[in-house]
């Protein structure tokens, strides 16, 4: 919004300086308020908006993306080591298992997409790598389904082709949505209203804090004849608007009006908009929108301890695993051709959260006499000693 100074200064400055107003003549300075302007549902402007600059999305991404990665992944019934999970744990030269997995799963928070490349050598591949959303293009086939990818960085433009047998060199990802054939809906679009309506309200305190707390509205100035404003008094009052009222250290100090000045406030008061209720509703809308409970994010709520448990066990099973069974299914499909068929599970026994569940699994397992040992192994997922 313009500043005050400036608007005020326009408006006088269209005054004659010594001709007479009619002694009913009203002078006024509006501040109307602006239409709302919402982030554009891009890539770019999702990442900006929400994930730099957004304490909530911020953290939802990052709880997500590094409780996802931190689950060890292992191949079932397999006998290890396998050359499968020796790839995953290690990827590539420059990051390790965990990183790879972290940066895939910010991806898809952020983008909805997320790209892993594959570089093979001798049909076999040898490192994998995330490529970034937002440089890369799906190009469909005759059949609708992709056919290649492009991936552009630095004016150059790089083909992936997807046909061919062995392992495709890219491995696409992506969230539900309902209306787009080769994209993935992110859940920061989802949220992107509670998003704008947060960083929005922000964005208002800090202004008040620097803008002494001025809420829109208009100075008034009722003219008599031969009273109006002239050079030096114009002067005069912009320089002790500038001095006396202007920055957050005069922050909340009663205006001195004069001369017919009046200043008559056009929209409602931070305390009226209530602020903190708006900004608490928008955070929980965008927990809601990531899967992740608002206590995890020290939103306001029933903070204890054993709410805290509860919250931490059903994020794990409302949102992490399904998130990293359904990549572990993914990856394992697509790496198939050079591996062999290999069911690829996230290990539950090493999530901390769910130790009270495998606890209680094992209590009730051990009390059934009519079970038998190979049985009981069986139940709790060891499986059968060979």
């Amino acid at each position: 919004m313009p500043n005050l100074l400036n608007r005020l200064t326009q408006a006088i400055a269209r005054l004659p300086a010594t001709k007479a107003a009619p002694l009913s003549a009203t002078q006024v300075a509006f501040y109307g308020e602006g239409r709302a302007v919402w982030t554009p549902r891009d890539y770019g402007a999702l990442a900006r908006e929400g994930f730099q600059r957004n304490a909530i999305v911020h953290r939802a991404v990052r709880l997500v993306a590094e409780a996802a990665a931190a689950v060890p992944l292992s191949l079932g019934d397999a006998a290890e080591p396998h050359p499968l999970t020796a790839l995953l744990a290690r990827p590539n030269r420059h990051e390790g298992g965990a990183r790879l997995l972290e940066s895939l799963y910010g991806h898809l928070m952020v983008s909805g997409n997320a790209y892993l490349e594959a570089i093979s050598l001798d049909g076999a591949p040898r490192e994998i790598h995330a490529l970034r959303p937002d440089r890369m293009r799906v190009v469909p086939g005759s059949d609708g389904w992709p056919a290649a990818y492009e991936y552009s960085v630095g004016g150059r433009r790089l083909r992936y082709d997807q046909g061919g047998d062995g392992v495709r060199p890219i491995l696409h990802l992506t969230l539900f949505h309902p209306t787009d054939d080769h994209y993935g809906l992110s859940p920061m679009e989802a949220a992107a209203v509670a998003l704008d309506i947060h960083n929005a309200a922000g964005a208002w305190n800090k202004a008040l804090l620097d803008n002494a707390a001025r809420p829109s509205g208009a100075l008034v100035f009722a003219t008599a004849a031969g009273n109006g404003l002239s050079e030096t008094q114009f002067t005069r009052l912009k320089g002790e608007l500038e001095a006396n009222y202007q920055g957050a250290g005069n922050a909340g100090r009663p205006l001195l009006l004069e001369g017919g000045l009046d200043w008559k406030p056009l929209s409602l008061s931070p305390k009226d908009m209530d602020f903190v209720e708006a900004k608490n509703g928008a955070a929980r809308e965008i927990a809601l929108a990531f899967g992740v409970p608002p206590l995890l994010l020290g939103l306001p709520g029933d903070n204890t301890h054993a709410n805290y448990a509860e919250a931490n066990r059903a994020f794990y099973r409302q949102t992490v695993i399904p998130l990293v069974r359904r990549t572990a299914e993914s990856l394992a499909h697509w790496l198939e051709p050079a591996f062999g068929p290999a069911r690829l599970e996230p290990d539950l026994d090493a999530i901390e959260a769910l130790a009270p569940e495998r606890e209680s699994l094992w209590r009730r397992v051990q009390g059934a006499e009519f079970l038998t040992e190979e049985e009981k192994r069986e139940a709790v997922g060891y499986g059968v000693r060979a």
